[in-house]
């Protein structure tokens, strides 16, 4: 099965975003892509799918906040697999039911024509950074917040990012002449085609540095620390990674930071294993304890418990201390810690000590149950080799 590609891949749009250009891009895909206009086409069918679940998810905030902290596997039953489920635009909906949804178009209505409507002013993107925290069971069980200083790069102080001296540093860009965007004319299969896009020198602002500033030499930014306090929620696991918006590289000339991802790792507990969200402890007994029964205290991730072992209990008995596991990460209910009973047989006896475990195994009971016991493991034997 492929791996889920990013809601903000998908779109074709920036992790800063604002609700209109994730609006605009989901309706250009959607006209794209749309089965109306690609009968029979699966893989575009697809597509259009799968940019409606991504829409649904990055248009609602709540939905939004929660995929940006902790990707695909934060959503849980939030997102669906297909495009019924994502505000109406299911196989049963026509071009003009998209059009109706978000309006007059650029500047047209359906049937009337496009025209293209020129992008925007591109803007510089600083660099993901990517660290990893680890975290003790007890940190995970609770949630923590973590200060870490982050090396990184960061904004100029003294140009404020910008690269240019001062406000008056700056030049008429001379490839689109200050407009910001460039013309170009190929020869195609079907005649000379003319498109207009960003102009590269200016990134289309239409002006160019002319006097950068000293510091930075007009990069805008330069290489620094930064302390980060991160938030890490209560369940998480290892492997997850929390995004935290922002925190990541500064870009040039004031553009827009990059965020920082924080992979989890989990530090190894002295006696307690994790299994998803239940812990697993092994309890060794002694003999007695376990034929008379008794209380034992076992290590839990909020501090040590006591528990009681019922007479005649045997190894391998699972004794489940509901609640003591760890939290989900969505906050909704908690793992169980289970007890796995092991009982210490000793491998040396005094000679006393031996008389007295001959008289014992004389007695009724313990030939009873060394007898059932004996049975118990052919029965196995033989269901293992039918």
């Amino acid at each position: 099965m492929a791996e889920k590609r990013d809601y903000y891949e998908v779109l074709g749009v920036g992790k800063n975003a604002n609700a209109d250009e994730i609006k605009k891009a989901y309706r250009k895909a959607a006209i794209k892509y749309h089965p109306d206009k690609n009968p029979g086409d699966k893989e575009a069918e697809e597509k259009f799918k799968e940019a409606a679940e991504a829409y649904d998810v990055l248009s609602n905030p709540d939905k939004r906040a929660r995929y940006d902290q902790f990707g695909h596997a934060g959503m849980g039953g939030a997102a669906g697999g297909g495009a019924g489920g994502f505000g109406g635009f299911g196989g049963g909906f026509s071009m003009e039911d998209i059009f109706s949804q978000f309006g007059d178009i650029f500047g047209g209505h359906f049937g009337g024509g496009f025209r293209s409507s020129g992008g925007g002013q591109r803007v510089n993107r600083g660099s993901d950074i990517r660290i990893k925290v680890r975290l003790t069971l007890q940190e995970i069980a609770a949630g923590v917040t973590k200060k870490l200083k982050i090396a990184k790069t960061v904004a100029c102080d003294k140009c404020g990012g910008s690269g240019a001296k001062d406000s008056g540093s700056y030049a008429t860009c001379s490839t689109c002449n200050g407009s910001g965007y460039v013309v170009r004319v190929e020869n195609t299969f079907f005649g000379r085609m003319q498109t207009q896009g960003v102009c590269p020198a200016c990134g289309g602002s239409g002006k160019v540095i002319s006097d950068p500033c000293d510091k930075c030499r007009g990069e805008g930014t330069l290489r620094g620390d930064e302390v980060v306090e991160i938030a890490i929620p209560a369940g998480v696991g290892e492997g997850m990674i929390l995004t935290v918006s922002g925190k990541g590289n500064a870009a040039r000339h004031g553009g827009v930071n990059g965020d920082l991802q924080v992979v989890i790792e989990e530090e190894p507990h002295p006696e307690l294993v994790r299994d998803g969200n239940d812990l697993i402890h092994n309890l060794n007994i002694t003999v007695t304890t376990a034929l008379l029964g008794g209380t034992v205290e076992v290590p839990t991730v909020d501090g040590r418990a006591k528990i009681k072992i019922a007479p005649g209990t045997h190894a391998g008995k699972v004794l489940r201390l509901g609640g003591k596991g760890l939290p989900e990460v969505n906050g909704y209910g908690r793992g169980d810690e289970l007890v796995v009973v092991d009982i210490t047989i000793p491998s040396k006896l005094t000679a006393e000590e031996r008389r007295l475990v001959e008289q014992l195994a004389a007695m009724p009971s313990f030939e009873k149950a060394e007898s059932v016991k004996n049975q118990n493991i052919f029965e196995r034997m033989k269901s293992f080799f039918r």
